[in-house]
């Protein structure tokens, strides 16, 4: 799930409707908050359906061996361009980087959707991950600009809840059209069904626009946005060099290497990569969690489509539990009381992440049922809703209030490298391991060496999240 920085919603003033008694579906309201929950459920359906046609697609074009890269791709991307969204809408009011935002995110599922070959798939997952980034900031600062401070709640808790519902109808829909339409149509309708949001907030978002004429801003911090571009690049060309496993893969690995490590230690706050006590190992914890789940999920539908010859549909199935659950961990530590348990929450959500995970990979053993996955990854889903949502507590209770903005982008940023990161490297084992060659195994050549490569990526990422609950206790101030 993509989430996005605050920051530039704490900047805006309020809106001159603040004295307004009706709710965010009221007349003024009412057809901007169909509109922007409506570009949620849409993205919220296309990273699921993605999710469920990404095995089919990656067979059919004949590139298993990059098929991590289709995930980790769209999230480096996307981290170069929450660092633009966010001082764009400082600068322009959020209506240009969102409207942007869409076409980009449009133009990504055309490219992937009529891509030749698996390397323009890749591209356009790219492209995807850039309009991405710049539409979930800048729906954020909508809501700061367009409703009064009563009223954001209720719309960030319709933007969490318009996650449910394509967690639940996303995999058999996306399944339903692989198995009977194509792949291909899973990214080639989106486009189209994105038109009817962008028609009934357009308007209404003009009017807040023309209400609060956004004050002249400071310029592009050029620094931040080198340094965002600088980890983009550098984690694009680590993951190309994982792909190529060969002796002229170290020039990029190196280049890569030397433009990441020097972005990272600039974007994230000091002590970050060491688990320094207190904040910096709350940011770390952020792109820990994120990480290890989400690199694990992107290779369970495909564990499931190869190792147990499942449809598209079952396997993709397979993690609407976890969508579900993760819902119901962040209702748990919500609950009066919990805040005692802060720390005990963020060590037992990981805990639960590493059983899930491992649990997971038993499905590799064939007298496993496989609805072994499904329950897994409920108990997975519950881990994380503890766990993250506990981490965003910490973040806000640990800033200062001149800070907060700051370290909830630091947050935001530690989130999309642990997926660029962890998911890049689940790629680089699978490509490494003979991953390449699972649509062979699926058919009888090999079986065996396929599941490896699968238990080995569920090994590493079990050994991250139970990483996460052994540092998790430096959460604590010395």
């Amino acid at each position: 799930m993509t989430t996005a920085s605050p920051t530039s919603v704490d900047s805006v003033p309020a809106p001159s409707e603040e004295t307004d008694s009706g709710g965010v579906l009221s007349g003024p309201y009412r057809a901007l908050t169909l509109g922007i929950v409506s570009v949620v459920l849409l993205l919220a359906f296309e990273a699921t359906a993605v999710n469920t046609a990404m095995p089919v697609a990656a067979r059919q074009l004949d590139g298993l061996g990059l098929y991590a890269f289709a995930f980790s791709g769209y999230f480096t991307t996307t981290l170069f361009a929450l660092v633009v969204s966010g001082q764009w809408c400082d600068r322009r009011g959020p209506l240009q980087p969102l409207f942007t935002g869409i076409a980009v995110f449009g133009a990504g599922l055309v490219v992937a959707g009529a891509a030749p070959g698996m390397w323009v798939f890749v591209a356009g997952r790219a492209v995807q991950g850039l309009g991405g980034g710049l539409v979930i900031v800048a729906l954020y600062v909508v809501v700061g600009r367009a409703y009064p401070e009563r009223l954001r709640p209720a719309v960030f808790a319709a933007f969490s809840a318009a996650w449910v519902l394509p967690s639940i109808v996303g995999p058999v829909v996306s399944g339903a059209v692989t198995q009977h339409l194509g792949w291909r149509w899973v990214f080639l309708a989106v486009p189209v069904l994105i038109l009817l949001p962008l028609a009934v907030m357009g308007p209404a978002l003009r009017r807040s626009e023309r209400a609060q004429p956004v004050a002249a801003g400071a310029d592009f911090d050029r620094r931040r946005t080198l340094l965002a571009a600088m980890a983009a690049v550098g984690a694009g060309l680590l993951q190309y060099a994982g792909q190529r496993l060969d002796l002229l893969g170290l020039l990029p690995a190196a280049a890569g290497a030397a433009l990441l490590a020097p972005a990272v230690l600039g974007l994230l706050p000091a002590g970050t990569l060491r688990a320094g006590r207190g904040l910096p190992t709350v940011i770390l914890l952020r792109g820990v969690a994120a990480g290890a789940f989400f690199a694990a999920e992107a290779f369970i539908p495909l564990m499931m489509v190869t190792q147990r010859d499942l449809s598209p549909t079952l396997a993709g199935l397979t993690l609407t539990s976890g969508g579900l659950s993760w819902a119901l961990g962040s209702m748990l530590q919500g609950r009066p009381g919990a805040e005692r348990y802060r720390e005990a929450m963020i060590r037992g959500g990981f805990v639960l992440t590493a059983v899930a995970i491992a649990g997971a990979a038993l499905v590799l053993v064939p007298a496993v049922p496989a609805w072994v996955a499904a329950a897994a990854w409920g108990v997975g889903g519950i881990g994380m809703g503890l766990a993250v949502a506990s981490i965003s507590v910490l973040m806000m209770r640990l800033s200062a209030p001149e800070d907060a903005g700051a370290n909830s982008a630091s947050l935001q940023m530690s989130d999309a490298l642990g997926n660029v990161l962890l998911v890049g490297l689940a790629g680089v084992l699978f490509a490494a391991l003979g991953g390449g060659s699972v649509a062979a195994a699926q058919e009888g050549a090999g079986g065996a060496g396929s599941s490896g490569a699968f238990a080995v990526i569920f090994l590493t990422m079990t050994g991250v999240a139970l990483l996460g609950a052994l540092v998790s206790g430096r959460v604590r101030k010395a």
